[in-house]
């Protein structure tokens, strides 16, 4: 742990529910602000949570990094939206030379912490990994991940198909909009759609 920023981290472990959110970019300014490349559109709960949960950069981007070592929870003093992603000042990072040193780092939250969804609404995160199913109970794929494009978001789901005699994994989009979304079913983990195979 490097001394000038110890006190900002606080020896942790990661939460049996912990989803990662994003990374550290880069520093942004000179009084210890960091600039957060998230990982979803959807950043209400990096914004609204008050801690994160903090893991090293991965081993090939690690190469000097001696900010931490194992997971640290901090606190937040503020976090906004800043061109295309989010910018933050975590409590105890009061200069560039810190916040540079937190470059690469990872970001997690625990699921639990989220804000609620309205009825109708759901996080990316939530929807990853779940079956689609067509109204005549075919198999359409699983959601592999999502698109943001201009208002509404598109499904992208992989699926394995024989073409000319080989198995591949093959991509279906579908977008995720009432006219075409029937149910989503979290607790069976499977969401039902108004769409054919052949679509």
């Amino acid at each position: 742990m490097s001394s000038h920023a110890s006190g900002a981290f606080t020896a942790s472990s990661l939460p049996a529910d912990a989803i990662e959110l994003g990374r550290i970019q880069d520093a942004w300014g000179i009084k210890g602000w960091v600039r957060i490349l998230p990982y979803s559109a959807d950043t209400s709960a990096l914004i609204a949570s008050p801690q994160w949960f903090l893991e090293p950069p991965e081993a090939r981007f690690a190469r000097g990094f001696s900010a931490f070592s194992g997971c640290v929870s901090i606190d937040l003093v503020e976090v906004k939206p800043h061109t295309g992603g989010l910018v933050a000042q975590i409590e105890g990072v009061n200069d560039r030379n810190s916040a540079e040193a937190l470059k690469g780092v990872r970001l997690y939250l625990p699921r639990n912490a989220f804000p609620a969804t309205p009825e109708g609404e759901y996080y990316w995160v939530d929807l990853i990994g779940l079956d689609v199913v067509n109204r005549e109970g075919e198999h359409l794929g699983v959601v592999r991940d999502l698109m943001a494009t201009g208002p509404n978001s598109v499904l992208v789901l992989e699926y394995t198909d024989t073409i000319e005699g080989v198995e591949q994994v093959v991509e279906r989009m579908i977008p995720f909009v009432a006219a075409y979304i029937d149910d989503v079913d979290k607790a069976q983990r499977r969401i039902t759609a108004d769409w054919q195979k052949d679509y």
